[in-house]
């Protein structure tokens, strides 16, 4: 089974998650898109595999995110996109994606979903 994560190493979440996938034989292909920010088709793909809207996917607490007006409605699923484009760290951490589907895996036993 190919599994993919985007993790941030920094994140106890993400670490967490990381270490179920492992425990069942499993190794990741790791996105650390924090180093190697996605590209907005990338992030339309998350998007459509976890089946919710763009700000579905968006850490709201993040400073980048009031500093952006992230939160008005009026924004473009487009614009949302863009944003996480030029600030990746406002994207959810973990992602798990397989081919059973897609979860953001908080809490980490959420992974265990889709493995």
């Amino acid at each position: 089974m190919t599994v993919r994560i985007y993790h941030n190493p920094r994140c106890s979440k993400s670490r967490q998650a990381l270490d179920i996938i492992r425990k069942k034989g499993i190794e990741p292909e790791i996105v650390d898109y924090l180093k190697n920010p996605l590209k907005a088709a990338e992030i339309e793909k998350i998007i459509e595999a976890l089946k919710c809207a763009p700000r579905g996917i968006m850490r709201v607490k993040e400073d980048e995110y009031a500093a952006n007006d992230l939160g008005n409605p009026l924004k473009k699923d487009r614009d949302l996109i863009a944003a996480i484009v030029r600030h990746p760290i406002l994207m959810e951490r973990p992602i798990v994606i397989t081919g059973k589907g897609a979860v953001i895996a908080r809490p980490p036993e959420k992974a265990r979903e889709v493995l």
